[in-house]
């Protein structure tokens, strides 16, 4: 008698193809400018689990030079061929090629290359999405005082503002599905504004020259008492430097900006009594770093 065979077998599965290796960190000669669309576009290609074959199949450049390109190795890139890789991972174009023409400044680059190479694309875009819209024009006003406050000066702040919101629209799709839309836009923001802060030896941001700016020393410049003001002044904007990176949001945006709790509640995307409680922290903080210190006790 024959055996009954056991139950059928499924097929064996096809082997997984191995995924290339990402490409290596992005390099030191590569400027913050050029950073701006080089670190948004990484950043989209490895969380959308893409590679570097990837992108030589649906771009049509050679590995070699895409991967030139995200490391911002060698001569600053055409705009042709970050057009193709950005366009292959659906990446808006309008944002990018103005991100990408202030890189290539950066990198030196005359004003006719750079039109020549944008002339060699004859692709304009789409415009934003509508929510992107409406979410950078609330916080536009905000975001450009607080940049005033360590970049000084209004076409500083808005430049800034508007490099911070081209990034954001780049990885807009990649915001809005994060846990807090509103903290990753503030993030964002605030990296391009410390980027470009003046900054101690020991790394801690300068607020010293914002003093000149403040109601108090500009519109009483002559008045007694004005140089204990501003050396009073100096020592709270020295102390505010001091205090941990939420801390000294609430407090540039309350008290130097003049935002109201709520606002800046909205703006950092926190809960209303969380800002509450930062600031009050953030007030002790500072009166424990101002207070004198006590002289030695003589033995």
């Amino acid at each position: 008698m024959t055996p009954s065979p056991g139950p059928a077998k499924p097929p064996p599965l096809p082997a997984t193809p191995k995924r290339g290796r990402p490409p290596a960190p992005i390099s030191q000669d590569a400027g913050p400018v050029h950073r701006a669309w080089l670190e948004p576009v990484r950043t989209i290609l490895f969380s959308g689990g893409l590679t570097l074959d990837d992108l030589v199949e649906r771009s049509g450049y050679s590995k070699t030079r895409i991967s030139e390109l995200l490391r911002g190795n060698g001569y600053y890139p055409a705009w042709e061929i970050t057009f193709s890789v950005t366009h292959a991972l659906g990446l808006p174009a309008p944002p990018l090629r103005r991100l990408w023409a202030a890189g290539a400044r950066e990198a030196r680059k005359g004003d006719g290359w750079i039109e020549y190479s944008i002339a060699q694309v004859a692709h304009d875009g789409h415009g934003p999405p509508l929510p992107y819209q409406a979410f950078t024009q609330r916080m536009a006003g905000t975001y450009a005082d607080y940049a005033r406050a360590f970049l000084l000066t209004d076409r500083r702040a808005r430049y800034v503002v508007r490099e911070a919101f081209d990034m954001l629209w780049v990885c807009w799709n990649h915001a809005v599905t994060s846990e807090n839309l509103h903290r990753y836009a503030w993030r964002l923001f605030r990296s391009r504004v410390m980027i470009r802060a003046s900054r101690w030896q020991d790394g801690r941001v300068d607020l010293r020259p914002a003093v000149f700016s403040t109601h108090e020393v500009h519109d009483h410049a002559a008045a007694p008492g004005h140089l204990v003001v501003l050396t009073e002044l100096v020592d709270l904007f020295d102390a505010i430097t001091r205090l941990p990176e939420d801390q000294l949001d609430v407090v540039v945006l309350r008290h130097l900006c003049g935002i109201p709790h709520q606002r800046i509640a909205d703006v950092l995307g926190h809960a209303h009594a969380i800002t509450h409680a930062v600031d009050h922290h953030a007030r002790a903080a500072l009166k424990d770093f101002l207070r004198p210190s006590s002289p030695p006790t003589p033995e």
